[in-house]
């Protein structure tokens, strides 16, 4: 059988794409484990309290997910937003502006379901906005919702920020859906409150939905990152045309616990509800006590975000200014220039034993043909600082051996 190009989401798998560009190529590393900072997996333990809980609630894992989840997990959920964002008294109500989600990224895929329309009765496609380099989320979710993916260039040019304002009116007219993640993935840039305040200004005028990837909000270098819901407070405190989506997977090292949520604007909420009962999987009950845990204690943030500091801190000493290095604003990436990101991937990997992700795979060709993510890699510090600056070490090794102007070619 042969599917439909929209069926076919590998397209947009970046480790698909790796494991073929690597397959055949031994590890090197004189000895050295082989380390993985190809995808964004913390491996920092989250905090022991969360195996009490799953404890606590055993009798729980019987019983199917409650869709809507639980009013101790909402009610902490809420209390952890005017915490974090400081914001207004009375301006979440947890029962109808919070959803549980298994992670951030299962509810982003689920965002295009529920809220890309079919084609207009003239056959105009609706269209899906999205940041380029970009989360492979967000495009397999454009296709599957039957949209066309726009990619916005987030480059150096424009300092990784997308300018959705310089697209055509005839785009910007079909828009249902805008995905932005800040900080940003790869780039770690961290979008200016008043930048965020300028885009939901401009979803509202085009009727688009916008989805706030704030996954990495809790992982930053100096300032907190602003948040969609300050910009939604400085606009007046209205959540229309808002989905903002939060994770414990980064800010708890709980990737594997599967458990966010997304707050926004109720008539959104309760579409992206409707779309997770028919084809989705909710957040059982242990866990949403667990998750309820972590929302509430923020001491565990501090010394996880310590650790990536550390880790920053090892780079800039190794990389310092070299390969267009620049300390992000937040999350746990590097975005380096190198020449030829899939060269030097696979030379890192056969000489050093450091296994890193090509740009181009997280980006999409413009419509010159130029790829904007070729001649970078992505670097993910996810490890114990020890074991990251170890793999920094290979990694700065790697990449004085190899000739950058010559694209990458040894």
């Amino acid at each position: 059988m042969i599917l439909p190009d929209r069926r076919n989401l590998q397209a947009f798998h970046p480790f698909a794409r790796l494991n073929r560009l690597l397959e055949g190529v031994a590890p090197g590393g004189a000895g050295s484990p082989p380390t993985l900072l190809s995808i964004g997996e913390p491996q920092n333990q989250p905090p022991a309290f969360i195996g009490e809980a799953l404890a606590e609630a055993f009798d729980g894992w019987c019983r199917y997910p409650p869709p809507r989840g639980t009013e101790a997990y909402r009610s902490a959920c809420a209390a952890w937003l005017a915490r974090r964002f400081m914001l207004p008294e009375g301006m979440i109500e947890p029962e109808r502006h919070i959803l549980p989600i298994p992670g951030s990224r299962e509810g982003l895929f689920f965002a295009a379901l529920a809220t890309v329309p079919p084609p207009s009765e003239n056959g105009r496609q609706p269209v899906v906005l999205l940041p380029n380099p970009f989360y492979h989320v967000y495009a397999g979710a454009a296709v599957s919702a039957g949209a066309e993916p726009v990619f916005v260039p987030a480059t150096s040019d424009n300092r990784f920020l997308p300018d959705f304002h310089a697209l055509d009116e005839d785009i910007l007219s079909r828009a249902a859906l805008c995905y932005l993640c800040s900080p940003s993935n790869p780039q770690g840039m961290a979008a200016s409150r008043s930048y965020l305040a300028d885009l939901i200004r401009l979803g509202r005028h085009h009727d688009f939905v916008i989805a706030f990837d704030e996954c990495y909000g809790e992982i930053y270098n100096d300032a907190p990152p602003a948040g969609a819901l300050e910009a939604a407070v400085d606009l007046g405190g209205a959540l229309d045309g808002l989905l903002v989506f939060h994770s414990l997977s980064k800010r708890s090292s709980a990737a594997g616990l599967r458990c966010g949520f997304v707050v926004g604007e109720v008539v959104l909420i309760d579409a992206l509800d409707a779309a997770l009962r028919v084809g989705g999987a909710g957040v059982s009950l242990p866990i949403l006590g667990a998750g309820a845990r972590l929302w509430e204690d923020d001491r565990h943030v501090a010394a996880n975000r310590q650790r990536y500091r550390d880790n920053f801190d090892t780079a800039e000493r190794l990389i310092g200014n070299r390969h267009s290095y620049r300390r992000p604003d937040g999350g746990f990436f590097l975005w380096l220039e190198v020449g030829d990101g899939e060269a030097v991937t696979r030379a890192l990997w056969a000489d050093q034993g450091v296994k890193v992700l090509p740009g181009s795979y997280m980006c999409q060709a413009t419509p010159d043909g130029s790829d904007p993510g070729k001649p970078y890699i992505r670097v993910a510090l996810v490890h114990d600082p020890d074991d990251a600056a170890n793999a920094l070490e290979r990694l700065a090794t790697g990449l004085n051996g190899i000739d950058i102007g010559s694209n990458g070619e040894r």
